[in-house]
């Protein structure tokens, strides 16, 4: 609200003036600047100061050394021999953070982004439908989580999220267009997303293949959205409901009312799905191209993420904790925690990915502070970014964060962090990440052509949903 008062005074005393007849030279170029300044845009916006230069050139120095030349992949973790959708995803967004930060050249670019491609529209698929949960960074092949050969499944919130970096790369880098659309239809949707708009993730256990919801309420919601950009419908993933409600420091939160027990998917509340989705799509729809950041078409998406924002905020206040919670890597076991505001049944309750309590492992998260930063412009996430802007190594990339209970490092360096803190100023700079197509593609001449790329449950190829609840 204070938002749009302040824009709706900025345009009266615009037309004040205007119609007073004060004639000022250059009145394009002020409408210019007010249109640029931040009025107009969510969080923080502007050019980066030295001080946030030296952070982006931190962060790139993560893809820089853990690239592999032979594939493009970037490994998950510093050092890692492992990459998945997800992170690939995540080296797109860095790319081009980096191309449009000044980082890298455009031939640099093209060298990195060509691999990747090349690696996309050649990568062994599971079952040859879907890639893979991971793969191995050097030789391209489909791998487990113990970095040896096997083909696993598939992760529909990983595809979700590569699928929208994709297509954000089309839209920017339009000469890529067609090789990107040639990954993208080399896969068979039939088995991800159903025809009422579900998401379903594959495991592979012995010789069954089991069919699992990987995600509620944030990372389920943000997938959708990258399915959406290529034209699915998602309207079971996109819905909320069922849900319940929890008061935690005087803010209601929403939260999943599935029982784990019967769903086998923990649903904590965290940070980093509602911050991805502010900064890339500005809280909207994946077809709105034409909103500018002061306005949500995904209302319910910028209600949930404000008061994910603000129950850290009122920790902060009432307890003197400062908070930025989401799901992280850790240097040491168990390796991997869901750094919760809400899950169990407990507020601030950190759990590994079997469901232990491990409250001792909770950070103030660095991808959380710096997708907060980026979108909430407030004296809270100025005191977390104080705490936050020594983390890293100017020669590796940022750490995980800081122990909320002791101050000291977590020492991990990963792959996603880095990418959202490039994407984080990135978006300080340009505002809304995700844009506009351009008219007619290669995708859209094949999936016209009754003989091309059929059998593979394209949004064309899709029936009517007859028993969405």
């Amino acid at each position: 609200m204070r938002r749009w008062l302040r824009l709706t005074a900025a345009a009266l005393a615009f037309v004040s003036a205007w119609g007073c007849g004060v004639i000022v030279r250059g009145v394009q170029r002020g409408a210019t600047s007010v249109r640029d300044s931040e009025l107009f845009h969510q969080g923080r916006h502007g050019p980066l100061s030295a001080e946030e230069k030296e952070w982006a050139k931190a962060a790139w120095k993560y893809f820089e050394n853990n690239s592999s030349p032979a594939t493009g992949l970037v490994g998950a973790v510093d050092r890692s021999p492992a990459a998945s959708l997800w992170t690939i995803a995540d080296h797109i967004a860095a790319m081009i953070a980096a191309r449009d930060l000044g980082l890298i050249t455009q031939r640099d670019f093209d060298i990195r982004f060509s691999a990747q491609l090349q690696f996309l529209n050649t990568m062994p698929l599971f079952m040859e439908r879907l890639p893979n949960r991971l793969y191995n960074i050097t030789n391209g092949s489909m791998i487990n989580p113990q970095s040896q050969p096997e083909a696993t499944g598939w992760s529909a919130l990983d595809l979700g999220r590569l699928l929208l970096w994709l297509r954000i790369a089309a839209q920017r880098h339009p000469q890529y267009r067609e090789y990107i659309e040639k990954a993208v239809l080399r896969w068979s949707f039939c088995d991800v997303v159903d025809d009422c708009g579900g998401l379903h993730g594959g495991l592979r256990g012995g010789d069954s293949l089991r069919m699992l919801t990987e995600g509620r309420l944030g990372y389920e919601e943000y997938a959708a959205q990258g399915f959406q950009a290529w034209g699915f419908r998602t309207t079971r993933a996109s819905r909320i409901e069922p849900f319940d409600r929890i008061r935690i420091e005087g803010v209601e939160i929403l939260h999943d009312a599935l029982d784990p027990r019967e769903s086998g998917t923990f649903a904590p509340v965290l940070t980093s799905p509602y911050t991805l989705d502010g900064m890339e799509l500005n809280w909207d729809r994946a077809e709105d191209r034409q909103s500018n950041d002061t306005e949500h078409t995904d209302f319910v998406m910028a209600d949930l993420a404000q008061r994910v924002y603000a129950v850290q905020e009122a920790r902060w206040r009432h307890e003197h904790v400062l908070t930025a919670r989401t799901d992280h890597p850790l240097s040491q076991a168990p390796f991997f925690v869901y750094d919760s505001i809400f899950v169990a049944g407990y507020p601030w309750n950190t759990i590994s990915d079997h469901g232990d309590v491990v409250l001792d492992k909770s950070l103030v998260s660095t991808r959380a502070v710096f997708g907060l930063w980026a979108l909430w412009r407030t004296a809270y996430t100025d005191a977390l970014m104080r705490s936050t802007r020594d983390l890293y190594d100017p020669q590796r990339g940022w750490f995980e964060g800081r122990s909320e209970r002791t101050g000291g490092y977590d020492q991990t360096i990963s792959c996603t962090t880095n990418a959202i803190v490039l994407e984080s100023l990135l978006y300080k700079v340009q505002g809304k990440l995700f844009g506009r197509d351009a008219d007619g593609s290669y995708l859209d001449t094949v999936l016209a052509d009754p003989f091309r790329a059929r059998g593979r449950c394209f949004p064309s190829e899709r029936k009517a949903c007859r028993d969405t609840p």
